[in-house]
């Protein structure tokens, strides 16, 4: 089948390297522009870019795919099919419309349980047992079209953002390729979302990482694995910023909450809203990751000292 993929990054490499490898042809893959990073604003590729020229396919990186002119580009490859996954933009109506098999997306969560940006870091914050990925066909709304696969993945206890984001981009890409099959001999059902049903989940903002203790250690110890590794939990000791990287939790109560109750060889505890966060891995400002007894070793973090 004529494919053009659509991608950015990490999550949308398996995709595309699954359909080559099912003997697809992809006749484009479509990302978005170079990026500047770093302090020298240097541009880098997106990883469906790199991926895409590692294996001879033309890429076109539009800065808004609903231009004319970049229609116009995308309806000389004539695809019989698009497949999009983790894009960055909204397709219009005409692009919708192009491939004679329509436009399918690879989304992941359970549909129609978080629509939207960033599905994965909120299964985790949620405390969610279970997500997975979802094969839809797409519409004009965001994430709403009907639903043609799904694979369940469970969530580990220890899974953070960065291990479930390589899971379901797993998942996703094995998935994707072995549904378009169907698609493509018109033997795929196409299952319409119960809007009533519905998530949406927006962005996943720099200020999501804050941490309230007043909330339930629980919930806290959620935020840190679902916001690991960006834009990762943190508050704030001595005036600097301290992410914790890595944390668990007991029960306990009585002071108030930021407060630390306990110091260990191994880690520190947090009085939160209900229960203790055991904090054991830590990051302060100025200074690289380390476990929680090499960070008590070089501060004087002391009992009774109030985070945030």
């Amino acid at each position: 089948m004529r494919i053009i993929f659509m991608g950015t990054p990490d999550f949308a490499v398996g995709t595309l390297e699954a359909l080559i490898q099912a003997g697809h042809e992809i006749v484009l893959a479509v990302t978005q522009p170079d990026k500047p990073q770093g302090r020298k604003q240097t541009l880098v590729a997106p990883p469906v870019k790199t991926a895409a020229e590692a294996h001879g396919i033309p890429v076109f990186q539009p800065r808004r795919v609903r231009e004319p002119s970049a229609l116009a580009e995308l309806k000389r490859y004539e695809p019989q099919l698009i497949v999009v996954a983790a894009f960055g933009q909204i397709l219009p109506k005409e692009l919708l419309e192009l491939p004679p098999f329509g436009c399918i997306n690879v989304h992941a969560s359970l549909l129609p349980k978080y629509r939207g940006a960033a599905p994965i870091q909120r299964a985790i914050l949620n405390g969610d047992a279970v997500t997975g990925v979802t094969i839809m066909r797409m519409d004009e709304g965001l994430d709403t079209g009907d639903m043609i696969a799904k694979r369940e993945v469970a969530i580990a206890p220890e899974d953070t953002g960065g291990t479930l984001f390589n899971k379901l981009a797993e998942a996703g890409a094995r998935l994707c390729a072995e549904t378009i099959p169907a698609i493509a001999d018109r033997t795929a059902v196409y299952t319409p979302q119960d809007d009533a049903e519905a998530t949406k989940v927006g962005q996943i903002s720099k200020q999501d990482g804050w941490i309230d203790f007043h909330r339930p250690a629980g919930a806290i110890e959620c935020q840190v694995r679902g916001l690991n590794p960006w834009p990762s939990a943190y508050t704030t000791f001595n005036g600097k910023t301290l992410k914790i990287w890595s944390a668990g939790i007991r029960e306990g109560g009585g002071a108030p909450a930021g407060t630390v109750v306990f110091l260990e060889k191994d880690c520190f505890g947090v009085q939160t809203g209900d229960g203790v966060l055991v904090c054991r891995e830590v990051q302060l400002e100025g200074k690289k990751r380390m476990d929680a007894g090499a960070f008590l070793r070089g501060n004087a973090l002391e009992v009774g000292t109030l985070l945030g």
